[in-house]
């Protein structure tokens, strides 16, 4: 089976494209720059953008699945060609579809909703790697400070990239959203202790408050309109990113990687 990964260079994407070579399946990887990707053996590299038709009619020519990402890789603005994305789609006989959502929703969903092929929509909670935002604070002062002290069911990169490799490769998936989390929700304080067990040193978490806390996002470059997302986020979590899902476990047939083994395959990160 041809399979196309669009984000191929990406956080999920680039598990995606491993897991799916691991398995002997025929994996085209989109990129905008294939001189500077390093994919593993037997992946081949193609050159585009999902903004260009062009790149994207040659790319999808003779694939049987392919996997979406909803935004722009070069600007990360949501895709405004979600229509076009998919007519190419359906000339190119793709069969299988899986999409990567974010928190709102690009032209392509509801393209895709109208359309013929079979898709499903991977909607992780959180991202593992959202962590990595605490790095230069853990290694500089061994600490971590947030406003937000709700625990989260982070997840593992490469568990979502399994549920991918289980959509593009397998039907009877059609039309489903799959919310993915990791086996267990954690505080920022747990969480922050997990990091300093992979360090072998304490890490402390510290609560802010607002004012505090709007003063750290800032510090981190954002502008105003994230700025206000962030603190209202960490003041009104959503429900679900709260609740430890099933689905990896059901979907792959084995457990989700815990915050603790991310931690130590990322602790360089954090050291210092």
């Amino acid at each position: 089976m041809t399979i196309l990964v669009t984000g191929a260079t990406g956080n999920v994407g680039r598990h995606i494209v491993a897991q799916l070579a691991e398995r002997g399946e025929s994996v085209r990887a989109l990129t905008r720059h294939p001189e500077r990707a390093q994919f593993p053996d037997g992946v081949v590299a193609v050159q585009g953008d999902l903004t260009d038709l062009d790149s994207m009619r040659a790319a999808m020519a003779g694939c049987e699945a392919v996997h979406f990402i909803t935004f722009d890789g070069a600007t990360g603005a949501p895709l405004q060609n979600g229509a076009e994305l998919v007519t190419l789609a359906e000339a190119s006989g793709v069969r299988r579809i899986s999409v990567l959502g974010g928190w709102f929703e690009s032209t392509l969903e509801p393209a895709l909703r109208a359309g013929s092929i079979p898709w499903a929509q991977l909607a992780p909670v959180e991202y593992m790697t959202n962590a990595l935002e605490w790095a230069p604070e853990v290694a500089q002062h061994r600490r971590v400070r947030t406003l937000a002290d709700w625990p989260s069911a982070m997840i593992h990169a490469g568990d979502i990239a399994a549920v991918a490799v289980v959509l593009l490769t397998e039907d009877g998936h059609d039309g489903q959203v799959y919310f993915l989390t990791g086996p267990e929700a954690l505080t920022p304080a747990e969480r922050a202790a997990r990091i300093g067990e992979a360090l072998g040193e304490d890490v402390e978490w510290i609560h802010l408050d607002e004012d505090e806390e709007v003063e750290r996002l800032r510090a981190f470059g954002y502008d105003e309109t994230y700025v206000a997302f962030g603190l209202d986020l960490a003041k009104n979590p959503p429900e679900v990113g709260q609740i430890v899902q099933d689905t990896v476990t059901r979907l792959t047939g084995r457990p989700g990687r815990t915050f603790a083994q991310w931690a130590r395959e990322n602790v360089e990160a954090f050291r210092g």
